[in-house]
């Protein structure tokens, strides 16, 4: 398998959906914690950029087998463009997933066992996302767990490696007892930040299910696009954008970001215009692009404010 191929099975370009909540993680742990430890940061990194590979190649896999629309099974999944077999895929992904793994067994001898069951739940999500005989893609549910796992799930774990576990929560188990220990407002305060990124990353696979509607359905596959058509997805799309912004209003009013977020109405305009043209014109190949756009400049613009925020406080 040639590099070229491999970028293209595990949708290299893609990834950016899970640095950016890894990069702002890392400097909410710093700005609201003062807190930051490198190897365990370049440690999820590592398992975090590996397994988002995996999940991804296992999902152009799992596209290709169940495919029913035979040009898009020849002509525009990987597997079939790059006459690649099966075995050969299967052998990369266990291989991507058995590293990931090791590293994250690593990660909860340096951090605390909570982070066992965190990651769990997320391997989980990740795996039957597009495997097994009920994938989660193929459901309603994609945009919710997408959202929640890398928006949420990425960002709160890159908190929780930077930060003493009791500061946010902690697992204890001394047979046969065990304790869950922490502050609701720390972990309150953490999902409240996150959540401009689990609406902005819904949004991508919201926006990618409205684009396919009619190609998913040839494949059997019924988003929540087919559930609740896409004038109302459309409509939806829409107001995730606008939960992202009163979101970060909101965590500045309550103290959770400082008051240089406030600077991230600034790209408004840039949103909103985006936002117009895709509820113009839904497309695959001209307007899907503008939620990834939409992504880059909302997190690029909180990357900087966030910045500001630990250079200044």
């Amino acid at each position: 398998m040639s590099v070229p191929v491999f970028l293209e099975l595990v949708e290299i370009k893609t990834k950016l959906a899970s640095l950016f909540p890894f990069t702002l993680g890392v400097l909410f742990s710093l700005y609201y914690f003062s807190e930051l430890n490198g190897v365990n940061t370049l440690l999820f990194f590592l398992a975090m950029v590996v397994f988002d590979m995996a999940t991804t190649a296992i999902n152009n896999t799992m596209d290709y087998v169940k495919a029913k629309n035979m040009d898009y099974k020849d002509q525009e999944n990987i597997l079939g463009k790059a006459g690649l077999s099966m075995k050969q895929v299967t052998y990369l992904i266990v291989a991507m997933v058995t590293f990931s793994a090791v590293i994250g067994l690593l990660l909860v001898y340096r951090t605390n066992l909570l982070l066992l069951v965190i990651g769990a739940i997320c391997f989980a999500v990740g795996i039957l996302y597009t495997f097994g005989p009920f994938p989660i893609s193929r459901m309603p549910l994609g945009e919710v767990m997408s959202g929640l796992t890398m928006g949420f799930g990425i960002f709160f774990i890159a908190v929780f490696i930077n930060v003493p576990s009791t500061f946010i929560t902690a697992l204890t188990i001394e047979w046969p007892n065990f304790a869950l220990t922490g502050s609701i407002q720390n972990v309150a305060a953490i999902f409240l930040a996150s959540l401009p990124l689990v609406f902005t990353i819904a949004n991508i696979m919201l926006s990618n299910n409205i684009c396919d509607y009619e190609t998913d359905i040839t494949n059997h596959r019924y988003t929540l696009t087919f559930y609740i058509g896409k004038p109302i997805a459309v409509r939806l799309y829409r107001w995730l954008y606008y939960g992202a912004f009163a979101a970060s209003t909101l965590a500045v009013l309550l103290g959770v970001n400082s008051v240089f977020m406030l600077g991230i109405w600034i790209i408004f305009p840039i949103v909103q215009k985006n936002i117009h043209v895709f509820t113009n014109k839904q497309d695959k190949a001209t307007t899907f692009g503008l939620a990834i756009k939409n992504l880059i400049v909302y997190h690029g613009m909180q990357i900087i404010l966030y910045s500001l925020a630990i250079i200044f406080q």
